[in-house]
């Protein structure tokens, strides 16, 4: 099995233990990419294991890495209303504009999914509400499309 492969494992498993003991022999990878593209950091913040973020971070995951969806870390836990791992995110210089490849950004995801906290704290670090995706779409009308009023509100 690759170290890449193991320390997939162990971030799936939650061992803090055999990631520690595989980032301090090769620190390289906290930026690694597995077959399907992840990074480490997307993949952490992907399954909600905020300690694991704060442990690739320390150890120079680069915070806006993107995996072969184009999603960054922020994309990806943007959507669940995770604010623990976007606070953290964010506190380590996330691009809250960056766009995926159909264009997607954290805030369009937040009001996909009607995260309204999410949308509230991209907002107050300035996501850019005038963005659109592939398919000429802004953030408010991905929650207008979806009927969420509150995440309207916020977006108008």
């Amino acid at each position: 099995m690759t170290e890449v492969m193991q320390l997939f494992g162990a971030i799936q498993s939650s061992d803090e233990t055999t990631i520690k003991s595989l980032l301090s022999s090769n620190p390289e990878l906290a930026n690694a990419k597995d077959q399907r593209g992840f990074t480490p950091l997307v993949f952490a913040a992907y399954f909600d294991k905020e300690p694991l973020v704060k442990l690739f971070l320390e150890y120079g995951a680069r915070v806006d890495d993107k995996d072969a969806s184009g999603n960054t870390a922020l994309i990806g836990v943007a959507f669940k209303g995770n604010l623990p791992i976007v606070k953290t995110l964010i506190a380590h210089g996330a691009d809250i504009n960056a766009q995926n490849n159909t264009g997607l950004t954290a805030l369009m995801f937040a009001a996909q999914y009607n995260k309204t906290e999410s949308i509230k704290l991209l907002l107050k670090h300035k996501a850019d509400t005038t963005l659109t995706d592939t398919s000429g779409l802004t953030a408010l009308d991905h929650a207008r499309a979806k009927g969420y009023q509150e995440s309207v509100a916020l977006l108008n």
